[in-house]
């Protein structure tokens, strides 16, 4: 007997949407392992490296004065305390400057800004931004900050210029932060009667605020471990005193440089001691921004 296709036969919508979702389910599975894979080949490189540096440097890093002294040019001598205060003054002007002018600028595009052909033009150009090498930066803020303002090769500069840096970052960040928000949130307390800066401020941004966040801490951590736009602006590498805001300064990036392109062995140990604060540093401030992150999460 010749069985007939039927293709609206019930059966057979069942058997094939059985079988999709089975395929999908198993092309999940895969990905779900090639995903897996990369993470561990990524924490294997990364340990290997922690490993490599710590091997190297925890010697150096926990002698005497290391943290505490000057430099010296001797290896086994001094200390990097102008690079790790120059470092923070950094990262501090940084947060206080990018942050808001970052959050405004997202605030202003998601909720304020007409949509409209200039408005999108602005957007292409702050994605693009994100992307674009930090020897750029370092060049703006050498036009800019150095000669057109003034302010010559000072903490400042370098910090405004870390700041153009990181503004790209945490404006996209923000904005998608801010556009994650239900817009029935918004509803509600337009219903109630509540303005627009009411709404954003008490509403909008108090659940934005843990995307934000993480926006700051990716930005802020590329902006104190950078070092190529620090060497344009004009941070040096040998201080014997703290640097101030209008004072020649240090980072400890531009401190790991100076000491790999030196010959003697023993400032390939100071290197890998100055990059075990520099993690440290990092890890520091990236630890008090997930924690603020945690405190404002909403549930």
């Amino acid at each position: 007997m010749t069985t007939t296709y039927r293709p609206n036969d019930p059966l057979d919508r069942e058997r094939e949407f059985t079988e999709n979702i089975e395929t999908r389910e198993t092309l999940g599975k895969v990905f779900e392992i090639i995903f897996l894979l990369g993470l561990l080949v990524s924490l294997f490189v990364l340990s290997l490296l922690i490993f490599d540096i710590s091997k190297d440097g925890l010697v150096r890093f926990f002698s005497p004065g290391f943290l505490i002294e000057t430099p010296s040019r001797f290896p086994d001598q001094g200390g990097i305390r102008p690079a790790i205060i120059g470092s923070i003054l950094l990262g501090i002007i940084v947060i206080f400057t990018a942050v808001p002018i970052g959050v405004g600028a997202a605030l202003y595009l998601e909720e304020y800004a007409p949509k409209s052909w200039w408005a999108t033009i602005i957007e292409i150009n702050i994605s693009n931004l994100a992307g674009v090498p930090s020897i750029v930066y370092g060049l703006l803020g050498l036009g800019v900050f150095n000669y057109l303002l003034g302010f010559g090769p000072t903490l400042i500069s370098g910090a405004l210029t870390l700041s153009l840096l990181s503004l790209p970052v945490i404006i996209v960040t923000a904005r998608e932060a801010i556009r994650s928000v239900p817009d029935s949130l918004r509803n509600a307390s337009y219903g109630l009667g509540v303005t627009k800066w009411q709404t954003i401020r008490s509403h909008v941004l108090p659940y934005a605020v843990p995307g934000i966040l993480t926006g700051v801490i990716i930005s802020v951590s590329r902006a104190i471990g950078d070092a190529a736009s620090l060497i344009v602006v004009g941070a040096v590498s040998f201080l014997t005193f703290n640097p101030g805001l209008f004072q020649r300064f240090m980072a400890l990036p531009i401190q790991i440089f100076s000491y790999i392109t030196r010959p003697e062995p023993g400032f390939a140990n100071a290197a890998a001691a100055t990059i075990i604060t520099l993690i440290l540093l990092i890890l520091t401030l990236n630890g008090i921004a997930i924690y603020v992150r945690q405190r404002f999460s909403i549930d």
